[in-house]
């Protein structure tokens, strides 16, 4: 485990504390020294059990606020097992305004989820009648991993339509020799991930600490 100091983490909102647990490591970053030692008994109380539960870790911080847990889950280009596209798509601008009106359209808590204002590769779209009813994209990191964002509207969940773009987005990532990363805490968002084939490694919790 490593704890460092970094109070403009890209791991979480500045001035919170990121805690990232990958394939037996762990990465924490903390805004201010004071934290170090408090943020590291606590990670380390739960060490040596079968998994390192991060959901326990907020209350053992006296956390002001939490965002996650969530998994983490990782794509080998072999393992990928694209979608049959059965419904065409098309791919748009970023900051395409049909992909701005489907963003509006969920609440605070999915739009923030999704991450869809965040990405740097165009955004692979399902339409209805003109009507955008989902649309995934990545985020570049460094240039080495395309971190995902998928959004379907709210009445057209549970039927497919979020495999078929984010295979598109996944193979778009893939094809720019980009690592696709999976970050999801719903179970429904967990499983187009897995059956895309992505495979859950770790988990990453953000924490606003009280001082």
């Amino acid at each position: 485990m490593s704890v460092v100091v970094s109070p403009g983490s890209w791991l979480c909102p500045p001035q919170w504390t990121g805690i990232v647990e990958l394939d037996g490591a762990i990465l924490v970053t903390v805004p201010n020294a004071d934290l170090i030692e408090p943020v590291r008994g606590a990670v380390l109380s739960q060490i040596g059990q079968a998994d390192v539960d991060l959901a326990r870790l907020p209350l053992q911080l006296s956390a002001l606020d939490v965002l996650g847990p969530a998994t983490l889950a990782y794509l080998d280009g072999e393992e990928f097992a694209a979608a049959d596209a059965h419904i065409e798509g098309e791919s748009v601008s970023a900051d395409h305004p049909d992909v701005r009106t489907l963003v509006a359209s969920v609440d605070e808590q999915d739009a923030d989820e999704c991450g869809l204002d965040e990405i740097t590769s165009e955004a692979f779209v399902i339409r209805r009648g003109g009507r955008v009813l989902a649309a995934a994209g990545y985020r570049s990191w460094l240039n080495m991993v395309a971190h995902m964002s998928i959004l379907t509207a709210p009445g057209y969940r549970g039927r497919g339509l979020a495999r078929l773009v984010a295979s598109a987005a996944v193979a778009d990532a893939l094809a720019k020799d980009l690592l696709p990363q999976w970050r999801a805490r719903p179970e429904p968002s967990r499983r187009v991930a897995r059956a895309l084939g992505f495979r859950e490694l770790g988990s990453q919790i953000n924490i606003h600490i009280r001082r």
